[in-house]
């Protein structure tokens, strides 16, 4: 199964969310995406839950489903009595080995391979940024010096 033509990038972007700083997925996007039930992800992560440490996988607070629920609209929740999982990156993979769809397998290489293009974009960002202030700087020195040989050229030319 062609990994290109299973979902668009933006699709699986759009699905990502920042929650206790970690870059996450629901468990009904996942399912989605899987083309499975919810409860059918949900019961397949419960039975292997030794797999889910916190940092792969964790339930959201009451409190953090509402506010995602506000960001979101309530028109895509089909009024889901319980608060969802969430999945870290490295809860995503680890749920290629409880989910053995060939479809779960060529999703999650996507999700995989669209975290680590977020990671370097982030990357990127912070990289441009040092530049752009070690320019910021070395302008600054220039500047610095020009105003030195400035003044020097009017003490040159005030004693003359």
């Amino acid at each position: 199964m062609s990994t290109k033509s299973i979902i668009p990038d933006e699709v699986i972007t759009n699905k990502i969310f920042l929650i206790r700083n970690q870059k996450v997925l629901l468990d009904s996007h996942l399912a989605e995406l899987y083309q499975v039930e919810t409860k059918q992800l949900k019961r397949q992560v419960r039975r292997n839950i030794e797999r889910f440490p916190e940092d792969f996988m964790f339930k959201l607070t009451k409190n953090e489903f509402d506010n995602l629920r506000s960001q979101i609209g309530t028109s895509s929740w089909g009024g889901s009595r319980y608060t969802p999982m969430v999945f870290t990156e490295q809860g995503v993979a680890m749920l290629s080995s409880v989910l053995k769809s060939d479809r779960a397998i060529a999703v999650n290489i996507k999700i995989i391979r669209i975290f680590t293009k977020m990671r370097q974009l982030l990357n990127d960002n912070v990289n441009l940024q040092i530049e752009i202030e070690n320019i910021k700087k070395k302008l600054s020195n220039h500047s610095k010096n020009i105003e030195l040989v400035f003044n020097y050229l009017d003490e040159l030319t005030a004693k003359k």
